[in-house]
């Protein structure tokens, strides 16, 4: 079992930056692949980031690339996504989840292919 716990989430302006971290509760954290999504008001869940069991290779979203900043500290059980450039509509509910599992692969798109889940941090950017 993982206990996954975000931080971070908050009112920003458009143009500005968030960073927003998640705490993971088992030491064997880097045999997890880690990653982000969100989920606005009736839209469905979608893949923002996601980062393997070293940080050595990361994956986005096509909406975030270039804005978004995923990584990863094994030593302290943590995953930061670093936001910058926000716009309205990044405007969601971010979770941070973790797979089973550690290297990304095509599923690693879906929410279902994700073993635990966070319970979310709201992120609100304002025109």
């Amino acid at each position: 079992q993982v206990q996954l716990v975000e931080s971070g989430g908050g009112l920003v302006q458009a143009g500005g930056s968030l960073r927003l971290s998640c705490a993971a509760s088992r030491r064997t954290f880097s045999n997890y692949l880690m990653g982000w999504f969100r989920q606005a008001p009736g839209k469905e869940r979608e893949f923002v980031a996601a980062i393997d069991w070293n940080g050595g290779s990361t994956y986005y979203g096509n909406s975030v690339k270039g804005r978004f900043t995923i990584s990863r500290d094994n030593a302290k059980n943590t995953v930061v996504l670093q936001m910058n450039s926000l716009k309205p509509e990044d405007t969601a509910v971010y979770y941070c989840a973790a797979e089973n599992g550690p290297f990304f692969h095509s599923n690693s798109y879906s929410p279902s292919s994700y073993d635990y889940w966070g319970q979310g941090t709201q992120v609100t950017v304002s025109s």
